[in-house]
């Protein structure tokens, strides 16, 4: 069999909602697939660490650490590569060419020692059927060595008749280690990372013509659907046209954020969502909210302590709470604080008079930028505490 030239791997992902998880099927010691195995054949299927640790309390330059945690137990294993392959959307080291993955075993403890509720129900909801069909599993080795991927073509429904032909016969490619440098010896591929967070420029055009024809099928079904007469689509039509509209500003490029303020509200009102406590909803919502007030720490640092040094004289005798809150922080943070303590508009004047300092009180230690007498009390008892 002759070696093959660079190999470019797109990792298959289950996509659950804000968490994403990208996998392979381990064949044997040596062999792995992309795809499901077309006869079922015994196959492991194994999830990426990185994946299964992203949006966790764990930080990323302590995720090896943890994975060799795990890996002595036998629910997770250091997988090397032949330097051969790249992979799409990852970056990995040069030298070693390897990445983490766990078995669905490992997927479970992850998920149950670090998930939220909510992200722990989809776990077992999705994944109780592999876990059931690998439980007699044996344990998995501390690494394996891939050096031979064996897959049946993902693409060949896209392509026309001649490339499913060709496609039809399944993928089998040998790497021979000894001979990596003869086809792999870019100048940059010795020294550095690889990035691979782009595919190679020949094959650009075949994955842009997957998207065009893959939004094609999707309008062309939007289309039957509204012209069924079977069903009736009235009341959602306001929000489709509303999206729809939106979808040609952004392709001309001039979607505005006012744009997107009204599809996102649209979209949110669309329906009941569920339990406030029980809502991927409000917690995607919540994570990226505070993820963008998080990230506007440093600006209102500024502008605190500029406002400290201009009213060094009358720190004791400060404007009113209102008046520092709409000051100091960013609109957005009074809003939601003012709507969730039930604060709007319509509140009467001496209502929110009386509110304002909790609210002041509540914007200085999210933010972390103590400017009231009350907050440097309270801020001093409970960290003693």
């Amino acid at each position: 069999m002759s070696s093959c030239s660079t190999i470019h791997l797109t990792l298959p992902q289950w996509d659950g909602g804000a968490r994403k998880i990208r996998f392979i099927h381990l064949v044997n010691l040596t062999s792995f697939r992309l795809t499901e195995c077309p006869n079922k054949g015994p196959v492991v299927p194994l999830y990426l660490g990185a994946d299964l640790f992203s949006n966790t309390d764990i930080r990323t330059e302590n995720h090896p650490r943890h994975h060799a945690k795990f890996a002595k137990k036998g629910f997770a294993t250091k997988i090397f590569f032949s330097s051969a392959f790249r992979f799409h959307g990852l970056k990995v080291p040069t030298a070693s060419n390897s990445l983490w993955f766990y078995s669905v075993q490992g997927l479970f403890r992850v998920a149950f020692e670090m998930y939220n509720k909510q992200e722990q129900l989809a776990v077992l909801e999705n994944f109780q059927d592999v876990w059931k069909s690998q439980i007699n599993d044996s344990p998995l080795k501390m690494s394996y060595s891939l050096s031979v991927q064996l897959d049946f073509a993902l693409s060949s429904s896209l392509h026309d008749t001649e490339s499913r032909v060709e496609l039809s016969q399944p993928q089998q490619c040998q790497v021979v280690r000894d001979s990596v440098e003869v086809y792999g010896s870019d100048t940059g591929d010795t020294s550095a990372d690889h990035d691979y967070c782009s595919f190679p420029k020949q094959s650009l055009p075949t994955e842009r013509s997957r998207l065009i024809s893959t939004v094609r099928q999707k309008l062309h079904s939007l289309d039957e659907k509204l012209s069924s007469e079977t069903q009736s689509y009235t009341e959602q039509l306001e929000t489709i046209l509303l999206l729809l509209e939106n979808i040609v500003r952004y392709v001309n490029g001039n979607l505005e954020e006012k744009d997107v303020t009204e599809t996102v509200l649209a979209l949110l009102k669309a329906k009941d969502w569920g339990c406030v406590y029980s809502s991927s909803l409000l917690c995607g919502i919540g994570c990226w909210l505070g993820q963008q007030f998080h990230a506007a720490n440093s600006s209102i640092s500024q502008k605190v302590e500029g406002f400290k040094v201009q009213h060094i004289e009358q720190i004791s005798d400060l404007p009113p709470a209102e008046e520092l809150a709409t000051e100091l922080f960013p609109e957005a943070m009074q809003t939601l604080l003012l709507h969730w303590m039930g604060l709007t508009e319509e509140s009467t004047l001496e209502r929110r008079h009386s509110e304002y300092p909790i609210l002041l009180l509540i914007l200085e230690f999210a933010n972390h930028n103590l400017i009231t007498g009350v907050a440097h009390v309270l801020y001093s008892s409970l960290i003693c505490k």
